[in-house]
């Protein structure tokens, strides 16, 4: 209406209000498309980061060998499911706590599960909130941080592990996961696979022309890069040097972010979720190394 207003002022000759009605025009437009647009962003944001399956692959839910059913409690009453896979020795070298990516849930993951007890480690896998039979709903990143939390209370506490004895393991959204409590809880080894560095390095990466300004606008930061220095335990960061998701770049920052002692893997090859296919048996047995090293040194 205004700029309609602007329009016919101005050939009436009447700049002053031309201009006047066109200020108004302008105004009115950014109080409206402001709160448009970042409500769009965050719909955005936690549409990309959180992708959760309910329904188990294969159309039903099958233990892993060696598996239990667990159901743990997050801080604000949330049940979270689980899988504790027992390793095929007692007792075990270590726990690994694996905090999956942001798509699909457990039920994905019951190979890794096997293959990780099989080399004498028990494993705990675990959806988040609103990922496959966990209740509640994805929302932002405290509700994914105080799930790692609930799962590292469920193993120090209920399994009665110790802190040196619990390996972190992360893998794409959940390395944010597991650096964060790693930052805050005595461990024995933090594993990052394809991790991000930090959200803001993701929308640079996938959304390049959108100002950095504008990326404090989001709910998320998952700031790995800026935790990771507070960690205290030996760190394995790993990437495939093929990954079309997380650039290979953001591994270099992760890997220069974290503290000795620290090693980086990469998978030639590779992409994103198949660091385990493509590295093949070598890569398993890096890891597990990595972790029977990192545990017997007590670290």
């Amino acid at each position: 209406m205004f700029f309609t207003d602007s329009y016919q002022a101005l050939r009436r000759g009447e700049r002053a209000l031309s201009l006047r009605y066109a200020m108004i025009s302008v105004l009115i437009l950014t109080l409206i498309g402001l709160p448009l647009g970042y409500f769009l962003l965050r719909r955005f944001e936690t549409a990309v980061i959180f992708q959760p399956a309910r329904e188990p692959w294969g159309g039903r839910w099958k233990l892993p060998k060696g598996a239990e059913d667990v159901w743990l409690t997050s801080d604000d009453g949330t049940r979270l499911h689980g899988w504790f896979v027992r390793a095929g020795t007692q007792p075990a070298a270590a726990t690994v706590i694996y905090l999956h990516g942001n798509g699909g849930n457990l039920s994905y993951l019951d190979w890794l599960g096997e293959s990780l007890a099989e080399r004498g480690f028990d494993v705990l896998l675990f959806d988040y909130r609103g990922y496959g039979q966990s209740d509640g709903a994805a929302t932002d990143e405290r509700g994914l941080y105080a799930d790692a939390d609930a799962a590292y209370e469920y193993i120090s506490k209920t399994r009665g592990v110790p802190p040196e004895k619990i390996v972190l393991y992360g893998q794409s959204l959940g390395t944010a996961a597991a650096v964060d409590v790693a930052a805050r809880r005595p461990c024995g080894a933090l594993i990052i696979e394809s991790g991000l560095s930090s959200a803001s390095d993701m929308a640079a990466s996938l959304i390049p022309w959108l100002p950095r300004f504008t990326h404090r606008l989001t709910r998320n930061r998952l700031d790995s890069v800026g935790k990771l220095p507070k960690v205290r335990c030996p760190v394995l960061v790993a990437h495939g040097d093929r990954d079309e998701v997380i650039p290979f770049e953001q591994a270099n920052s992760l890997f220069a972010a974290a503290p000795e002692p620290k090693r980086l893997v990469i998978v030639r090859g590779a992409g994103h979720n198949n660091l385990s296919i493509i590295g093949s048996e070598p890569y398993l047995r890096d890891v597990a190394g990595f972790i029977n090293e990192s545990v017997r040194a007590g670290f």
